[in-house]
């Protein structure tokens, strides 16, 4: 036989599998009858919790855990001798477990003054752990956030130089700020979507080329300002794309938390 009674959350408990199997039942009316006493108990709901366990096939099956409180319900319409000694069975799993739990109190000075030693020392050292962690961190942190790195800045700023913040060529950076909703393609010109236009998220320039012909042509370069970088950085952040200043940052930390 199994262990009767398990530790579950800082509580001893027991399961309506467990409950089943000592007193020979078939699990279903084990449930049943939880089922039954919830019903006609609602107080008692706070005495059983829902969960599942795999079966022989690996398949999740409803299983309840219960508390003392819980069994002493269910296990009140079990009759029979045997039934009575799988009780106290249960009783004393129980009371050993729930004893096993209680803070051991001193019984003289020496064992208080030891026990206060030993709690202190451990509040120490849990102090100590977190600065350590958060000194770890911080040293891991860039000096400046990306943010901070486009509001110091005034330039104006073509879609090749922001493409290299998230480590991505001009080509691809375009095709996602188009995958995203932010700019289409018209006349070989990226151009922002009406709901973004008048924001001053972008500005073009005009740019002067050679023709084949040698003769001297115009085009138009949709160039971003600091606040289109910002707006291009909260928005791709939203969908989970990051710059590889912040994607460093993120790994760093959580590596260094995992160590801790």
């Amino acid at each position: 036989m199994s262990q009767l009674v398990i530790m579950q959350d800082r509580q001893a408990v027991t399961s309506s599998l467990q409950v089943a199997e000592s007193f020979e039942k078939q699990h279903k009316h084990v449930l049943e009858s939880i089922d039954r006493t919830i019903k006609d108990e609602p107080d008692s709901r706070p005495m059983f919790f829902e969960t599942s366990e795999p079966d022989s096939y690996g398949r999740d099956r409803r299983v309840i855990l219960m508390n003392r409180d819980g069994f002493s319900l269910i296990a009140m319409g079990f009759t029979g001798k045997k039934a009575m000694q799988f009780k106290l069975s249960f009783i004393r799993a129980f009371n050993e477990l729930e004893e096993a739990l209680k803070p051991k109190l001193p019984t003289n000075y020496k064992e208080a003054l030891l026990q206060l030693v030993a709690a202190e020392e451990e509040k120490e050292q849990l102090q100590l752990e977190n600065k350590i962690l958060d000194q770890r961190v911080s040293e891991l942190e860039p000096k400046a956030t990306y943010v901070d790195e486009v509001l110091k800045s005034t330039d104006l700023m073509v879609t090749t130089q922001i493409a290299e913040d998230y480590g991505m060529t001009a080509i691809a950076f375009n095709k996602l700020l188009n995958k995203h909703g932010i700019q289409y393609k018209m006349n070989g010109q990226w151009l922002l979507y009406a709901e973004h236009k008048g924001l001053g998220y972008t500005k073009s320039e005009t740019t002067k080329f050679k023709k084949k012909d040698g003769t001297e042509g115009t085009s138009l370069l949709t160039k971003w300002t600091q606040k289109g970088r910002l707006f291009i950085y909260q928005t791709l952040k939203m969908k989970g794309v990051l710059p590889t200043m912040e994607k460093t940052k993120l790994t760093l930390i959580e590596s260094e938390r995992e160590v801790v």
